[in-house]
């Protein structure tokens, strides 16, 4: 894969029915920096240039389709946003591990320090390419494992910091993914404004009595947590995370609140004694209890890959991007060429969520190196 480029299969996917909607509504485009001439290029590249085809398919064949180049991430759509990613492009950085590439990123000081997806970042060597043709070294700084950003400090002084959007995202607008090309990796709609996200369901590995209100555990699934722990059929579960429990539903909508790797400490009352016990909550596999309990694991089968972390943050955009995984990590921007979020995860086909950047910039300020205190020194 050459720098800049697209990974190597990747197919334009995507309809026009958005953006031509789009285009020819008025009140849909905003100028490029206050400017009419960006709206105006952007109407001409994809509203006329549409026209011709669309209007010589009415006299052809049935089988006749729009030229793939004319869908929404196609290169001629991609080339009408290139103004944008003109705008951005020294704002991005594209992370390696071991020369493959993994994620985005995205710069946020002129330091160095890039914003990225934590759980794309494998162990090997970390290195990245900038937008002017040149890659350094990086390192991973810190990381906020609820939220899945990594922070990054990149080998290059003088790096240009993502410019953040004010004020809030709107059903309809566009969302572009620039990276450190020419042109967008990707562009599409808001479809949903910033809400939280649930993890997949992590499960301790018990089944409950129900002949009682009590957290009495009836039976254990083998293979996950609770049965590693050592816990038995017959044990009661009467605190969780120094929290007293007196019923089943305190323990399930607890639970709720954690991901699949995470562990609770249990209170247990085993006959007239009670002791702790720390399990490791899953999410079972397919197959694993006979059936497939995850419905995500069979979707990303059905409709390609999705990023292996892909749920559980407290707030996120969703746009109808086409994102591989590995494009994940980079601002989301608007017209304007500002950020309205930092694209954290490719959950389904035609659905990408983004961090929004009031959240981003909160992550970054509990990330970012605290300066030294001055030591005082008596005399």
């Amino acid at each position: 894969m050459k720098n800049g480029q697209a990974a190597p299969g990747t197919r334009p996917q995507g309809g026009i029915g958005s953006i031509f909607q789009s285009v020819f509504n008025p009140c849909s485009i905003r100028g490029y920096n206050g400017s009419s001439a960006f709206a105006l290029g952007l109407l001409l590249a994809l509203g006329l240039g549409m026209l011709a085809p669309l209007a010589g398919a009415q006299d052809s064949s049935p089988s006749a389709t729009l030229p793939r180049n004319r869908y929404r991430n196609g290169e001629e759509t991609l080339r009408a946003f290139a103004p944008v990613s003109e705008a951005t492009r020294y704002s991005i950085v594209k992370l390696n591990v071991n020369g493959a590439t993994v994620a985005l990123g995205t710069v946020v000081e002129t330091n160095g320090l890039v914003l990225t997806k934590a759980s794309e970042l494998k162990k090997g060597k970390l290195t990245c390419w900038l937008a002017v043709e040149k890659e350094v070294d990086a390192e991973v700084v810190a990381t906020d494992e609820d939220e899945d950003v990594a922070l990054v400090r990149v080998q290059a002084p003088g790096l240009k910091p993502i410019q953040w959007a004010a004020g809030e995202v709107s059903v309809g607008q566009w969302a572009i993914t620039p990276g450190i090309a020419e042109t967008p990796q990707a562009v599409g709609i808001i479809s949903a404004l910033p809400r939280r996200i649930r993890p997949p369901r992590a499960l301790m590995g018990v089944q409950f009595d129900f002949g009682g209100a009590a957290p009495k555990i009836a039976e254990l699934l083998p293979g996950l947590g609770a049965e590693k722990a050592g816990l038995k059929p017959g044990d009661v579960i009467v605190g969780l995370n120094h929290v007293t429990v007196t019923n089943r539903e305190q323990v399930v909508e607890t639970l709720r609140e954690f991901r699949e790797g995470q562990t609770v400490k249990l209170r247990v009352r085993r006959a007239e004694q009670e002791f702790d016990a720390e399990v490791r909550l899953m999410v079972p596999r397919s197959g694993q209890l006979g059936a497939e309990v995850n419905p995500q694991q069979r979707q990303s089968r059905l409709t390609g890959e999705i990023s292996q972390r892909a749920e559980g943050f407290e707030q996120a955009i969703e746009h109808d991007s086409v994102l591989h995984p590995w494009l994940c990590g980079g601002p989301l921007v608007n017209l304007d060429g500002k950020a309205i979020g930092l694209n954290i995860a490719r959950a389904s086909r035609v659905s990408t969520y983004a961090l929004p950047a009031r959240l981003v910039k909160r992550i970054f300020d509990n990330l970012r190196p605290k300066p030294k205190s001055a030591t005082v020194t008596g005399t």
